[in-house]
């Protein structure tokens, strides 16, 4: 029988790494941590073999199952931090969207939002009552996990994006249609979607999350005005008023989003994911050295060979040791035919190479 006193025993032992977390404060550390977007996925057999009976959405609503998945990478890669199992259309649902996740298209909206009557039919988000399979996730993998975990919403323009257009667009017309003819609408969806992940995200933190990151991965189809004006007060309300918490923040502005980068100086976040357009150097300079960084490997080089995926890791791990405060990852997410051993052999590589390297600046500073 487990007492009480196991429990409470059991909890003080789960994080063994805090390495994600110290990079994530800016802290000194003896290695890189490293953790992969969506290393919880395709590219892992077992994974697949779980798919061939569920569905996304019908793994996110087992939290037994989700934990299992969302360990896999962990026990089997060896990362510093977990990233939920989750899908950042899950709490869309709570709203009154309905939408599925079709195969090879992605989320598909029953009913797109086109009007000013569609945004205000939007319900408040119920966290406990309609998504209380993923708070037992969190709480499931805070009882489990020996490193950090991660959990994530989605950022209002990507949300939007996907609600507007109706499924995954490259144009995003209808989105951009709205935001420039409509603009008070617009603003209103943005305000209920920035409800929605104040709430959705102090509630994973309050089941155990050890860390949240904002995925804006659309953004990047923005002019850096047009970001200015029309997305990012929202971005800088939901940090803001997830402040007061002391769980590390990241947000990532997604692929081709270099040029907005400059406008994030006063966002009350942690971290910055930078995608592999921009150097680590660079992206420090245009978010004037405030932040801790992420990134920012192209998932793409995962196709080459060993020695040359290692070489690209090595560039990025010597340009992100020059000062504290850096989080090995990918410039966006893992794809399926991505190689398990490669990703294995890599993470042993970024552990073992980082670790001598900062040894060694170590020595030279007499430290």
């Amino acid at each position: 029988m487990v007492t009480n006193h196991d429990r409470v025993r059991r909890r003080c032992l789960v994080i063994n790494n805090d390495r994600f977390i110290r990079a994530c404060r800016k802290q000194d550390v003896d290695r890189l941590p490293v953790w992969y977007m969506r290393q919880a996925g395709r590219y892992d057999p077992d994974y697949r073999k779980i798919k061939e009976k569920y569905s996304l959405l019908e793994i996110c609503e087992q939290p037994e199952l989700a934990s299992e998945v969302t360990l896999m990478p962990v026990k089997k890669l060896g990362v510093d931090a977990a990233i939920l199992y989750s899908d950042i259309m899950n709490p869309v649902a709570s709203l009154g969207i309905q939408f599925d996740i079709v195969k090879d298209v992605g989320p598909v909206i029953e009913n797109p939002i086109r009007s000013r009557e569609d945004v205000m039919r939007l319900k408040p988000i119920d966290v406990e009552g309609d998504l209380s399979h993923v708070i037992e996730t969190i709480r499931i993998l805070d009882r489990e996990l020996t490193v950090p975990l991660i959990t994530f919403a989605g950022a209002p323009f990507t949300i939007a994006s996907y609600l507007i257009e109706g499924r995954p667009s490259k144009s995003y017309i209808r989105t951009k249609e709205l935001m420039y003819g409509n603009p008070e609408v617009w603003h209103a969806l943005m305000d209920k979607l920035g409800d929605m992940v104040i709430t959705y995200l102090r509630a994973h933190i309050a089941a155990g999350a050890k860390a949240v990151q904002l995925f804006d991965s659309w953004v990047g189809a923005l002019a850096p005005e047009d970001f200015r004006v029309f997305v990012l007060p929202t971005i800088q309300r939901i940090f803001r008023e997830l402040g007061d918490l002391k769980q590390p923040k990241i947000y990532f502005p997604g692929v081709s989003s270099g040029e907005l980068l400059p406008l994030l100086g006063d966002l009350q976040a942690d971290v910055i994911g930078l995608d592999w357009r921009v150097s680590i150097p660079e992206g420090r300079r245009r978010t004037g050295g405030r932040f801790a960084v992420q990134g920012n490997l192209d998932p793409y080089v995962l196709t080459a060979p060993m020695p040359v995926i290692q070489e690209h890791a090595k560039r990025i791990i010597d340009q992100g040791i020059t000062e504290p405060g850096f989080i090995f990852n990918l410039g966006h997410g893992l794809f399926p035919e991505a190689s398990l051993d490669k990703l294995k052999e890599l993470t042993d590589f970024i552990h073992a190479y980082s670790a001598e390297a900062l040894a060694g600046r170590n020595a030279g500073k007499g430290v």
